[in-house]
């Protein structure tokens, strides 16, 4: 017992950002700033997602939105739109939420709808937030879709409140060592998605692109998974292991992805240089390319599922589904998890 109470005081209290869920899709988020882009070469680079700037303010609407929505259709991809918010009152943020909408009228949707809302003119705190509520709550009510809040670490930490983020969930930009979050404090506790770079570099786009990873969860119907792009839904988490003598082409034909997956998945800077003993995040369409897709853990005193998932690169959800867990907060010390 006296085991159990210290793995509970261990693991209590401590304020973390974390994922939702596995982070399944891999995405871009683009503007005019790309201009024009191969969508065909995007989606063959293993994006799956493609969150498109359609408004700023209540006039400007991106040049290039209707050519990025038709081709990113044509090519199967998933697409969500964003506005860049410029509003300084509440009337402000009703109508370019107004905007926003007539703006993607009659567009398929397919990922929640975003609020890019990190430019302030002066507005003291209280005033930053009744904006973006009032933002998100008319643009859910004209559209009747959801709405998600992107926003960088300074702002999550030092700037949205509760309500805001009870009105929509977290995309965050963060492109740093997510082990760094383990301490933050914010309104969210989760996010369904993150942009992990702003110089990303994918097949098609001339440039530097963002570069995001999200869950499910990012989808309005999440039933719907990604059955019909190139990588599914469905696919298997494998946490790879760098050998000796491996290179990034033979562990991408072991497991029957490509180079430019491995390097986008795990933000790798050169391909040509990998270390022994560093894990690569390795994402599958089926659970038998490798008879070492899963581990055996054996709970140590002092564990807690936060701490085994971080360890391993996966979600507390993950480890709970897989191993039946009736209550995530009391573990003991010798249980087996099998963790993939």
């Amino acid at each position: 017992m006296l085991l159990v109470v210290l793995n509970i005081l261990l693991c209590t209290n401590i304020y973390a950002l974390t994922p939702s869920d596995e982070f399944i899709y891999e995405g871009v988020d683009v503007s005019n700033w790309q201009r024009n882009i191969d969508f065909t070469e995007v989606r063959k680079a293993g994006i799956q997602i493609v969150y498109i700037k359609a408004s700023e303010g209540t006039t400007f609407i991106d040049p290039y939105l209707e050519q990025n929505y038709a081709n990113a259709k044509a090519n199967n991809l998933k697409v969500g739109f964003y506005h860049y918010l410029t509003a300084t009152s509440i009337e402000a943020a009703i109508r370019q939420a107004d905007f926003f909408a007539s703006v993607i009228a009659g567009k398929q949707v397919d990922c929640k709808l975003a609020m890019d809302y990190e430019e302030f003119f002066g507005e003291g705190k209280s005033e930053i937030n009744e904006i973006a509520v009032a933002f998100i709550k008319r643009l859910k009510e004209v559209t009747g879709k959801d709405v998600i809040v992107y926003s960088n670490l300074n702002n999550v930490k030092n700037t949205f409140d509760d309500e805001v983020a009870s009105q929509g969930r977290l995309w965050l930009a963060y492109y740093s060592n997510t082990q760094n979050l383990i301490n933050v404090k914010s309104s969210w506790d989760t996010y369904i998605g993150i942009q992990y770079t702003s110089k990303g570099r994918v097949p098609g786009i001339n440039g530097n692109v963002d570069m995001d990873r999200f869950s499910k969860e990012i989808l309005l119907d999440p039933s719907q998974g990604s059955s019909d792009s190139g990588n599914s839904g469905n696919k298997n988490v494998i946490n790879y292991v760098i050998k000796r003598g491996d290179t990034l082409w033979a562990i991408s034909r072991r497991y029957g992805v490509t180079i430019q997956n491995l390097v986008n998945w795990n933000n790798i800077k050169n391909p040509n240089l990998i270390y022994a003993g560093n894990r690569l995040i390795i994402y599958t369409n089926s659970y038998n390319n490798s008879s070492n897709s899963f581990v055996t853990y054996t709970v140590r005193r002092g564990d807690c599922l936060w701490n085994i998932a971080r360890r391993y690169g996966i979600t507390v959800n993950n480890i709970v589904r897989l191993n039946n867990i009736k209550n995530p907060n009391l573990i003991y010390p010798g249980q087996v998890f099998r963790i993939y």
